[in-house]
């Protein structure tokens, strides 16, 4: 090993073990792995920054675009009003739903297929009176599944595709990876409809939808003592009688801003003061009211929210999101929107700390104040995601004939070779600016900044180690492993490896480090690099046993009521499942 194969080696070791750690985004731990690359002169200066050039960096932005503007003319929506029936038995609603989900995340991002999907799916659980966890997890499989089908589903086929025009002087098609992509979608949507949902454990679906419901969104929210308040004078524990009759628990009382000890029960409450309660929304709402209470932001600036159309709605807080890891206090979302968050959700945890010194985590349920639009501003600019339908955003549908048409002749165009594909989504970005289906304002709003940036950052690095030899010594090692068996047994050990890592890090940045990779091992083996390249593009994009794998599964967590170890259950019969069917399909279609 060289003295440059060792510094990647350990470049990257760090970054895996921040990536799994996930205390610090992974869009700067990449950057930061690339600057020290830089810096220990492992990766040159001169290409230090060209990932953000890479024609797979340019693809996924343009995606997500696209992916936006078939949102705004209400293309979804036309599919799902006509397909979506409440009263329909659970395995064969998770079928339809699936369906759809895998089949929008075939020519959309999937992230943004789900946020769409995931309200309707909410709503028809309530008016089935059945658990949203039943459904749910189903839901976010699917759509990972369907971006297996397309060039375009997944970013990890992008990536794969970028790299094979590096090793043979021609990327994979838009349709290559349907085959065996589609296999495995198809066969992973029937899963999941007929065995999957099965599989969720019983303390999560034992309950009806409105219990479910109630239970995940009990809030923690403070409440501050304006002057003549029915509570002043009274200790917390007097509280206990309309606590009771609102179904709320009073869980403290702060002081000159710091939190008396416990809860405080012989405390007398004075004007100023601050009780923080547990509840439901509109528990609270009755239980504030009746006491003369009121939110703590709104207490602070009256004039920063109007005194009518007022609305308390839910949202979701993605992985990615410009608000994940930052204190409560510091989104200054009442100065910047006219919007108050009023409580956090996550997983009926209890917060020691004031609610304005705590971070927000992805997967978190916030409850948030304010006017519709100013609702629809602040969270579409925090990348947040409603857990209700969304009956404010203004869905251009009169576009959504043109939005199709144009999006499917491009793809068309790409597929037959008449327009590279960077160009062909490019040309559609165009047309939906010019035609107002994506607003000018909304064009970088609707890329997710984050993963470009990871992008951007991980190709050089993986460059480097595949320049410097360390994919060479990975690539043997595996060889080595497998010496004297059949190429499949190598292409499986490919795919588990592939998969654990992508259960545990972003999959792009596994596509990025693994792609070069099967390359190598193709090179030892002396075949061709197609079924190890289509190998992982398959597994990259296999993350279901846990919910930090993919953005989907943390998107669930929090609506859901899933706990951490409740993913595997269905997850690894997906997996191994998905396995099974795509070596012996990669065989086929991509023979060595």
């Amino acid at each position: 090993m060289t003295v440059d194969q060792g510094i990647l080696f350990a470049i990257l070791a760090a970054l895996f073990g921040l990536l799994i750690w996930g205390r610090w985004r992974y869009d700067l731990v990449a950057f930061l792995a690339l600057l020290v690359a830089i810096i220990a002169g492992v990766v040159p200066a001169d290409d230090a920054f060209s990932g953000f050039g890479h024609p797979a960096t340019i693809v996924i932005a343009l995606v997500l675009v696209v992916s936006h503007g078939l949102t705004n003319a209400g293309v979804v929506e036309l599919v799902v009003s006509r397909v979506v029936d409440a009263s329909r038995a659970v395995a064969a609603h998770i079928g339809v739903m699936a369906g759809i989900a895998a089949a929008m995340s075939a020519v959309m991002n999937n992230v943004a297929a789900l946020a769409l999907l995931m309200p309707v799916d909410m709503q028809a659980a309530a008016k089935a009176n059945r658990s949203p966890a039943l459904s749910l997890m189903p839901l976010s499989f699917a759509s990972i599944l369907g971006g297996l089908a397309t060039l375009i589903g997944t970013p990890p086929n992008i990536i794969i595709a970028a790299f094979r025009e590096q090793a043979v002087g021609e990327p994979f098609g838009m349709f290559d990876f349907t085959p065996v992509g589609g296999v495995c979608a198809v066969a992973g949507v029937a899963f999941v409809a007929l065995i999957g949902w099965r599989l969720i454990p019983a303390a999560r679906i034992k309950t009806s939808a409105s219990a479910e419901l109630q239970a995940l969104s009990q809030y923690i929210i403070e409440l501050t003592v304006p002057e003549g308040a029915k509570s002043i004078g009274q200790t917390v524990a007097d509280l206990d009688g309309a606590s009771d009759e609102h179904d709320v628990q009073v869980l403290g009382l702060v002081r000159h801003r710091q939190r008396l000890p416990g809860i405080a029960r012989r405390a007398v409450i004075a004007e100023g003061d601050v009780l923080v309660v547990e509840g439901g929304p509109e528990a609270i709402e009755a239980f504030s009211g009746a006491l003369g209470l009121a939110y703590v932001e709104r207490a602070k600036d009256d004039r920063a929210l109007p005194g009518h159309d007022l609305e308390m709605r839910e949202y979701v807080v993605p992985q990615g999101s410009t608000i994940e890891g930052r204190a409560v206090g510091s989104l200054r979302l009442l100065r910047r929107f006219g919007v108050s968050l009023l409580g956090i959700s996550r997983q009926g945890q209890r917060f020691r700390e004031r609610l304005s010194r705590v971070d927000v985590k992805a997967g978190d349920i916030l409850l948030l104040l304010g006017s519709g639009d100013s609702l629809a501003e602040a969270t579409h600019r925090l990348g947040c995601l409603p857990l209700a339908e969304r009956g404010l955003q203004v869905i251009q549908r009169r576009w959504a004939g043109a939005a199709t048409a144009i999006f499917a002749g491009a793809i068309v165009l790409a597929s037959v070779g008449a327009l590279s594909l960077p160009v062909a989504l490019g040309c559609v970005v165009v047309l939906y600016v010019l035609l107002g289906i994506v607003p000018l304002r909304e064009l970088y709003g609707s890329v997710e900044w984050s993963v470009i940036v990871l992008l951007g950052a991980l190709i050089p690095v993986g460059q480097a180690l595949e320049t410097s030899g360390g994919t060479g010594l990975i690539a043997a090692g595996l060889v080595a492993v497998s010496e004297g068996y059949p190429t499949w047994v190598v292409l499986t050990l490919l795919m588990v490896i592939t998969m654990t890592l992508s259960d545990v890090m972003n999959n792009t940045a596994t596509a990025v480090i693994a792609a070069p990779v099967a390359i190598d091992i193709a090179g030892r083996l002396g075949v061709g690099a197609d079924p190890f390249l289509m190998a992982v593009a398959v597994a990259a994009s296999c993350a279901f046993l846990t919910p930090i794998g993919h953005k989907n599964n943390t998107l669930i967590m929090g609506p859901g009521g899933y706990r951490f170890g409740d993913y595997w259950r269905m997850g690894l019969p997906l997996e191994v499942l998905v396995i099974a069917l795509s070596v012996p399909a990669i065989l086929l279609v991509w023979p060595p």
